[in-house]
């Protein structure tokens, strides 16, 4: 069975070296849906609460929230970081109340404190969707991502390797100690 959460993303971003309209710096709304498969759950009877799905899947997500995406050789980037200096806000300002966990991976580095995704290749609804799956793959059990921005749309479909213990009582999943965060459980006990 599975369980199904969705995510809203306001993000910019440009196609650098594209030839058409999305080689300019434009705005989209994204919608994400990311389904976390297992068995169910006997102590809380759902495979996976939705609302730790949101949690921990929005800890790294909520980076490409308000957020620029830009390639990583777009020549628009040092511009951007200069700005933001000579603005001040390049490390962050207190109205930057929306930073998730910086992270750096093969496909992109999030800087937080300045709203600004880097990645590898060119920002798509198949890119994010690789992107949010290298992420979140050792977090949650995914078996599908679907993207939308705008009129475009992609959707991929993942193997279930393994299976995530969870608490009993949360349903949420344990520690790398077998602990439960919420509830304090621990495994074999």
């Amino acid at each position: 069975m599975r369980s199904i959460t969705t995510f809203n993303l306001q993000y910019a971003h440009r196609f650098y070296g594209f030839r058409g309209e999305a080689q300019y710096l434009h705005g989209h709304t994204g919608i994400m849906t990311i389904e976390v498969e297992d068995s169910i759950n006997e102590g809380v009877n759902m495979v996976f609460p939705c609302n730790e799905i949101k949690k921990t899947a929005w800890s790294l997500l909520r980076n490409f929230d308000h957020a620029l995406i830009l390639r990583s050789d777009d020549p628009l980037l040092p511009a951007i970081l200069d700005v933001y200096e000579k603005q001040g806000i390049k490390c962050g300002s207190p109205q930057n109340a929306n930073m998730g966990c910086a992270f750096k991976t093969e496909l992109a580095t999030a800087y937080p404190e300045c709203r600004l995704v880097v990645t590898k290749e060119t920002m798509t609804v198949e890119g994010m969707i690789k992107i949010t799956y290298d992420l979140l793959k050792d977090k949650l059990n995914i078996s599908r991502i679907t993207f939308t921005s705008g009129d475009n749309a992609a959707t991929e479909k993942f193997k279930i390797c393994d299976t995530i213990e969870r608490c009993p009582y949360c349903g949420v999943a344990l520690d790398d100690n077998g602990m439960c965060y919420k509830c304090g459980y621990v495994a074999n006990d």
